[in-house]
């Protein structure tokens, strides 16, 4: 670990809001990070880690604890115990995008939907991040992580890291703590060797173009994925100021169905899909030769939010009068730094938006980023 010279968040984050911590220091080795971890725990000061800074919504006064730079990095090939896969095991500092790159140049499949979500790979089994009906939470093996109550390092199966929705049991939700106090050291997947798939998610598809199932290379369904993310503002680009922000403010919603059917026809929407391979468990001092039927719950659905915004009146390009902060002129469901926006202009906006959506459909939209400081 190395302590350095804070430096002010907004250098460090897309969304480019914060000024510079108490305290900072940086982690270039995987024991660099846990001394830094187990050095401010004992402190017992407040601390967050940064990656690539991505997904983060920093206040404007000065955080008054530690940011730890994760800055860890690499890729190791390791045996799969199934046929025909890979699994590879990355360092929480690398680019989750560089680990995509990876897989799709030495033909290892699943990851490559998720091509050019920007962060870094500690940072995606904590959101369950995905993409055009991909998730992390399909491929992920395990995660090696340290624990803030004990300071002890473990390996924990993806099973136990209560993945959902871009939600785990390791995300800090506005208005809450995480269920589990941790930070993630390296995450490894499990991927199939193929250079070429067929593509069956509906979402995909739609977004490749897709209308059967020829096998099409990795290659380039991310080429395809890169340029959609592109023509969104969804890629970052220093010249954009579309792309400084935190990708998707708002996550897209999921309601029950009943709910769902009380909205407007047009507005786009996705069941969330039951597990299928649901085991039921029956003790046999209990068993009596019949096991009942199982009952149809009913599923939740999942509905875009950026209709729900553009539907409230809300347009890209859209801002408050005096502000900096704007929804993106590419995408509705991105707000935006243009230029020196404090974090209150950018909080202005989305309690803005929030509001408009509520009084037009009832729904509350939940930020997506991890906020710092920052109210809304």
């Amino acid at each position: 670990m190395r302590e350095i010279e804070p430096i002010r968040l907004a250098e460090l984050t897309t969304l480019r809001t914060g000024a510079a911590p108490e305290r900072m220091q940086e982690a270039h080795t995987t024991e660099g990070l846990v001394e830094a971890l187990r050095d401010t725990w004992s402190r017992g000061d407040d601390w967050f880690v940064l990656g690539g800074g991505s997904n983060l919504f920093v206040g404007d006064e000065p955080f008054e604890g530690t940011v730890i730079r994760v800055l860890t990095e690499g890729i190791e090939e390791l045996p799969s115990p199934h046929a025909g896969r890979v699994r590879l095991r990355a360092q929480a500092g690398h680019g989750w995008d560089a680990l995509v790159a990876y897989a799709v140049e030495h033909g290892y499949a699943g990851l490559e939907a998720m091509s050019g979500i920007p962060g870094t790979v500690g940072a995606a089994p904590v959101q369950n991040i995905g993409a055009y009906g991909q998730e992390i939470q399909e491929t992920l093996v395990e995660v090696e992580l340290i624990d803030e109550s004990t300071g002890e390092i473990s390996t924990v199966p993806a099973s136990e890291l209560g993945l959902g929705f871009r939600t785990s049991v390791l995300k800090h939700h506005y208005g809450s703590v995480p269920e589990r106090r941790a930070v993630i050291l390296s995450a490894t997947v499990d991927l199939v060797v193929a250079s070429e798939r067929i593509v069956r998610g509906e979402q995909l598809r739609r977004a490749l173009g897709l209308s059967d199932d020829t096998p099409v290379p990795l290659a380039w369904v991310r080429d395809r994925i890169l340029a959609t993310r592109a023509s969104k503002g969804m890629l970052l680009d220093e010249n954009d100021p579309d792309t400084h922000g935190v990708g998707s403010f708002f996550q897209n919603a999921i309601v029950p169905e009943g709910v769902a059917r009380a909205l407007p026809p047009e507005c786009p929407r996705w069941p969330v899909a039951p597990d299928l391979d649901a085991v039921t468990v029956i003790p046999l001092a209990t068993y009596e030769g019949l096991v009942e039927a199982p009952r149809r719950q009913p599923a939740d659905v999942k509905v875009s939010a950026a209709w729900l915004i553009e539907q409230a009146g809300i347009r890209k390009g859209f801002k408050l009068p005096q502000s900096r902060a704007s929804v993106s002129t590419k995408h509705a469901l991105a707000l935006t730094n243009r230029g020196g926006a404090s974090a209150a202009e950018v909080a202005q906006l989305a309690r803005f938006i929030q509001s408009r959506v509520h009084a037009e459909f009832g729904l509350v939209l939940q930020p997506e980023p991890v906020l710092v400081d920052v109210e809304l």
